[in-house]
């Protein structure tokens, strides 16, 4: 019986795959073959081209999961996380992603915000959820990498974060004397 690649990606519980995601799932090592197969389903319409070298099931992907594929790895933060968990009440149309560069991408309509943060911290999993297809930040971890990227910011409500938290967090930033003092300035206010 022949392989049913298709099948492959409709069982998935990803959204969207990368070149690489597919030559996993396929456990296919002709390089070729993939992209034959890859470029028929994009043709038929049975797959859909997002950006060069990822593609998804259908127009109604996760666009969290195609933020954090783009540059791997990478995680939803800042003003997205911080929005979502009334930190802040300005609304942003754009995904804010903390990676390894600092790029602005627009995509399928979507703006897509990447902020550059050293390795070290990147890579530290302290105060990111897995939800299944991608990574986000905590709020607190979100309101840390905001101090962290700025040295003036407006936060509106500090009182959704906890303090407990923000502060068990915090080491993985270094021995930043800058974002120390401004945490306990900002606890303060909230205090």
């Amino acid at each position: 019986m022949e392989k049913d690649y298709l099948l492959d990606i409709m069982r998935s519980t990803n959204t969207v795959f990368t070149f690489k995601d597919l030559v996993l799932l396929w456990e296919e090592s002709d390089v070729n073959f993939i992209k034959k197969k890859i470029y028929r389903y994009v043709t038929s319409g049975k797959l859909n081209s997002v950006r060069r070298g990822i593609y998804s099931k259908d127009k109604n992907y996760d666009k969290y999961e195609l933020a954090t594929k783009i540059y791997t790895p990478s995680y939803i933060s800042l003003e997205t996380v911080l929005g979502a968990a009334g930190v802040t009440f300005q609304l942003y149309g754009q995904i804010f992603v903390m990676s390894y560069t600092a790029k602005e991408i627009e995509c399928d309509g979507q703006k897509y915000v990447y902020r550059r943060i050293k390795d070290t911290i990147l890579t530290n999993l302290s105060g990111i959820e897995s939800r299944g297809q991608y990574s986000i930040a905590s709020p607190e971890r979100a309101f840390l990498d905001v101090v962290y990227l700025h040295k003036d910011y407006h936060f509106d409500n500090l009182s959704a974060l906890n303090w407990e938290k923000v502060y068990e967090i915090l080491p993985i930033y270094g021995d930043n004397k800058r974002m120390e003092k401004m945490v306990k300035i900002y606890h303060s206010y909230d205090s």
